[in-house]
């Protein structure tokens, strides 16, 4: 049973503030801190945003979109997730063209970004050094999920990258949902259906420059698996 719409909003407020204060995990606390202090020359005249990064969406959201971590540069200097950097800029024009956002772009808070029956967040609520996350850090950060998915209630999880997907599927092993995680196969347009009530699961390719730049994942791969969600929510 879904959560009162009443309830979802005030319940993810209160979250978003809790991943802000967090600092569980030293290392991620000094990295962040420290290129917010010391910031990239291009963004020499920003004030950094330097703290966890949490969810954002729609909080009503059917679609939970689940990334890696912050960019250090990116959701670490503007405090929104995937804004300000090349991985956003692909995400959210994948994500516009498909109905599930506003506009195409995604440059800072106040951008006027909604997002449309989808809530994105990150599977570590810190940038992390080389964009590689402790297995500790990210078991640090589960909570967090597991209270999105307890308030969203989604009825599919798209995971961006590896990762996320097997931080999903973790999640459901724990509570003894799934034996194992050894027969999802996570690739590019990978969809799995898991138990009632959680959410289906489906996975694409990271928007990172590495993937993107190398023509790994392009926007018509992207525009395919979106268009398959679409689908799916419409039954």
């Amino acid at each position: 049973m879904r959560n009162s719409k009443a309830a979802q909003e005030p319940s993810l407020k209160i979250l978003a503030e809790e991943v802000i204060a967090c600092r569980k995990c030293p290392r991620l606390v000094e990295y962040r801190e420290r290129i917010a202090k010391e910031r990239r020359r291009a963004f020499r005249e920003h004030e950094y945003w330097g703290k966890p990064v949490p969810g954002f969406g729609d909080p009503h959201a059917r679609l939970l979109i689940l990334g890696l971590a912050p960019a250090a540069h990116g959701g670490n200097r503007t405090g929104r997730v995937f804004t300000g950097d090349r991985s956003g800029d692909f995400l959210f024009a994948a994500l516009y063209e498909s109905g599930f956002a506003n506009q195409p772009t995604s440059l800072n808070r106040d951008d006027g970004l909604q997002l449309i029956d989808a809530y994105i967040a990150a599977t570590a609520r810190c940038a992390p050094p080389d964009n590689k996350p402790l297995p500790q850090e990210i078991l640090n950060c589960r909570p967090y999920l597991v209270r999105e998915l307890e308030i969203l209630q989604p009825r599919v999880l798209l995971a961006l990258g590896k990762i996320a997907w097997d931080a999903y599927l973790e999640i459901l092993k724990q509570r003894g949902v799934i034996a194992s995680r050894g027969k999802f196969i996570f690739g590019h347009g990978a969809e799995a259906e898991l138990p009632a009530p959680w959410p289906r699961l489906f996975g694409v390719y990271h928007p990172s420059q590495q993937n993107t730049q190398t023509g790994k994942v392009t926007a018509a791969m992207y525009a395919q698996v979106l268009r398959r969600i679409r689908e799916y929510l419409r039954t």
